[in-house]
């Protein structure tokens, strides 16, 4: 890619972006990340990054996993165990995630099972899901998540679980709820860095973007097909309702 020597690199992940910065340090990369740009050696400042990386944060602290299983709690108060759907992928984000999510399970007094999508084998990964008996799914942040929603969607329905996304592209497609980041408003973002930078802006320059608002989604006809009453906790906290 950097050979191709293109005005600008996008890249999801902080996983391709540390690869990228070992081998150019000219070409403008702007990154799609929810992992601590400092944290983990992107760049040296939110305010000003420096050198030849900037981007977009999709969660303005940590990557909400632990969050997310909070409310996927509130939503099924009566539960005991979840499970949580990653890719296999060594990146850091994913590993931030489930430390996030462990962290609020042990809190919680909830048991939690991993469980990678291998291969992409999603038929697989349910089959190990389903013979666990959670009472509820957070599916991982991943733009494979996010690529392959629908088949995820349809395989949470068919095993009649309670889940919770992180985009709410998600949603809009069948899923039952989600939290985080508004899609449109981050990818406008990250593509206005990108037209800035194509129009002469440095990189260095342009502040480490992350949302000061996060949105709750929930599909009420997916509830319904699964049986669930909504609490009004968090029909209070919605910000869209899919019928």
């Amino acid at each position: 890619m950097v050979q191709l020597s293109p005005d600008v690199i996008v890249a999801v992940g902080s996983s391709p972006v540390l690869a990228l910065k070992d081998v150019t340090s000219t070409i403008p990369i702007v990154f799609l990340s929810n992992v601590d740009p400092i944290a983990v050696g992107l760049v040296p400042s939110l305010g000003r990054p420096g050198g030849n990386v900037t981007g977009v944060l999709i969660a303005p602290d940590g990557t909400l996993a632990g969050k997310r299983l909070e409310m996927l709690r509130e939503l099924v108060p009566r539960a005991t165990r979840f499970a949580l759907l990653v890719p296999d992928d060594p990146g850091f984000g994913l590993k931030l995630q489930v430390q996030e999510a462990e962290k609020a399970a042990s809190t919680l007094g909830v048991e939690l099972k991993v469980v990678k999508v291998r291969a992409g084998d999603y038929d697989g990964a349910f089959e190990t899901i389903s013979a666990a008996r959670p009472d509820g799914l957070l599916v991982g942040g991943h733009s494979f998540f996010v690529r392959d929603r629908k088949q995820i969607v349809d395989l949470a329905a068919k095993n009649r679980l309670p889940a919770i996304y992180e985009w709410p592209s998600q949603v809009r497609d069948g899923g039952l709820m989600s939290y985080g980041a508004n899609d449109g408003e981050t990818y406008r973002r990250l593509a206005s860095y990108v037209d800035q930078i194509c129009k002469g802006a440095k990189p260095s320059d342009l502040p480490i973007w992350r949302p000061s608002i996060l949105h709750l989604v929930i599909n009420l006809k997916a509830a319904t097909a699964l049986g669930i009453t909504i609490p009004s906790s968090l029909l209070q906290r919605v910000d869209e309702v899919i019928e």
